[in-house]
């Protein structure tokens, strides 16, 4: 068996008295899309937020491919694609600026950062637009720019906070054929959503929260086996098993 490119033990947020996330344990392997789904305010932001470094777990530990994402957090970061919930850039970068910063970033070498640019931008036919500047985009053009920002580099992991939010169907077709390429060169993702029909088409494993601990986890077909609705969709099972 491949070690997990992602792996949370007993991981723990509080802010206060209240445990956003609590004795949290999961795995990711090499090639593997795991969604993970709850309520608003389950944690799954939190969670991602802990394994990206913008906040530090209360207690626990987060591998990212083998390194403690605590202890060394610079080297953690170099392997970690992110995209936010809210994708934000300096206003007055173009599209293209921004992906040039991004490679910069991370320490790619001019060519190959050009090189995955072009690719990127090219696959959602934005060459036109990415010489605008970024705060003149679209909602649904800022989530395409982040997408491929988190995409350039080439991260063993990739962490999607809500990825299709303001994209079209053209453009969602896109994305969702960049994460599975992304798995199949054996890149992990961890995807958070609450669009259960893309939890279902691009996920190999799913994790339910509720109030910041994993409630359950399996493939659709078991989750439907756990619910009771074998054969259903994902939804009705998420709202069986949340009740």
């Amino acid at each position: 068996m491949p070690k997990p490119t992602l792996e949370l033990r007993s991981v723990q947020k509080k802010f206060g008295r209240l445990a956003a996330v609590d004795d949290l344990s999961l795995a990711i392997e090499p090639g593997e899309i795991y969604g993970l789904i709850g309520p608003n305010g389950s944690g799954k932001t939190t969670t991602i937020k802990m394994i990206v470094g913008l906040y530090r777990p209360t207690k626990g530990t987060i591998k990212v491919g083998g390194v403690d994402a605590v202890r060394s957090p610079t080297k953690a970061k170099r392997l970690i694609g992110y995209v936010p919930d809210d994708p934000a850039a300096y206003d007055r970068l173009t599209g293209r600026e921004f992906l040039e910063f991004v490679g910069q970033l991370f320490g790619m070498d001019r060519a190959r950062r050009d090189r995955r640019a072009d690719e990127l931008i090219a696959r959602y036919g934005l060459e036109k637009t990415s010489a605008g500047y970024f705060g003149q985009y679209s909602r649904g053009n800022k989530q395409k720019f982040s997408i491929m920002a988190a995409l350039l580099h080439e991260p063993a992991l990739l962490l999607i906070d809500e990825p299709m939010v303001g994209l079209d169907p053209a453009s969602a077709r896109v994305t969702k054929e960049l994460f599975r390429e992304f798995a199949a060169a054996g890149g992990a993702a961890l995807l958070s959503t609450h669009t259960m029909p893309i939890a279902q088409e691009l996920c190999a494993r799913i994790g339910i929260l509720k109030d910041g601990r994993l409630i359950e986890e399996g493939t659709v077909a078991e989750l439907g086996a756990k619910a009771g609705l074998p054969g259903g969709g994902l939804e009705d099972d998420y709202l069986k098993l949340t009740a």
